[in-house]
């Protein structure tokens, strides 16, 4: 039975390491993105569409990982 835990918490440290890059990512592209839009001309806003896309993407990833996470007893 030990194995099994240790492997369940193993597993969710990997899960919850994976969700932190994915921020971490989310983070530091996001502004990379809107300057890209700015410095190459402010006509059309098209980071509108990615930028709450990848978020909602974020949100379900944190849902996954730290709200609806198998739980052991």
């Amino acid at each position: 039975m030990t194995n099994l835990t240790n492997w369940d918490a193993t597993a969710k440290e990997k899960a919850r390491k994976g969700f932190r890059i994915h921020l971490l990512a989310f983070v530091l592209v996001t502004p990379v993105i809107w300057l890209v839009w700015y410095f190459t001309g402010t006509s059309y806003p098209w980071p509108l569409w990615s930028t709450p896309a990848w978020a909602v993407g974020l949100l379900f990833h944190y849902l996954g990982v730290f709200v609806f996470s198998k739980r052991t007893s």
